[in-house]
């Protein structure tokens, strides 16, 4: 079965990062890379303090965080000599954050990026047992399984450097990814016309009031 590929990234043998040492080893990597990378995003929620236009988002000043969206040079972000594919998995209608996300995504590939959008019904096969991994894969050797915690903040990450399986993972996700949208393309039809996210609160961690 093709979606066995995704449960085996779980069960696989792999190094926890800290979130400084993935960041580290990742943008280490990441500057001397040529070719193309590939990043899975599935959940339908992330925690992004960091991000100050996901904070304005959050506290119900949507044309804040448009504004500091546009404001911002993804160029700057994007590898020098590797091409970034990234396959978001979307849920209609959007959570507020996938619906912020969305723009952010859509300016990130009027910059280079290379971000299209699949809607999780074409995905739901491949998730029988779990949702889609979080994965970032770097070359035929090493693979990231992203990891958060209960309210979608990043913890860290699983190193893992089995060829077969990320061979198999790359696979499968450059065949989702031939048959998903333009991220521009999608935000446009799908996104643009719609109404500000309702947000609420920024979450605390468990055990924080």
């Amino acid at each position: 079965m093709p979606g066995e590929v995704f449960e085996h990234v779980r069960q696989a043998t792999g190094e926890v990062l800290s979130v400084a040492e993935y960041a580290t080893e990742f943008y280490d990597h990441l500057r001397r890379l040529e070719g193309v990378v590939w990043k899975l995003e599935r959940a339908q929620y992330f925690h992004e303090p960091d991000a100050p236009s996901w904070v304005a988002m959050m506290n119900g000043d949507w044309d804040r965080s448009l504004a500091l969206i546009r404001e911002t040079n993804f160029a700057d972000d994007l590898p020098p000599r590797a091409e970034l594919r990234r396959l978001r998995i979307v849920e209609m209608p959007p959570t507020p954050y996938l619906q912020w996300e969305i723009v952010l995504l859509a300016a990130r590939t009027k910059a280079g990026e290379r971000a299209r959008a699949l809607h999780a019904q074409s995905v739901r096969h491949l998730e029988r047992h779990a949702p889609l991994p979080e994965l970032v894969i770097l070359n035929p050797t090493l693979m990231y399984e992203v990891l958060y915690d209960e309210i979608g903040a990043h913890v860290g990450a699983r190193r893992i450097t089995d060829g077969t399986l990320i061979d198999g993972c790359a696979r499968l996700i450059a065949e989702l990814y031939a048959g998903a949208e333009d991220m521009v393309a999608f935000h446009d039809r799908e996104v643009a016309h719609l109404p500000p996210p309702v947000a609420g609160r920024i979450p605390s961690r468990p055990g924080q009031p």
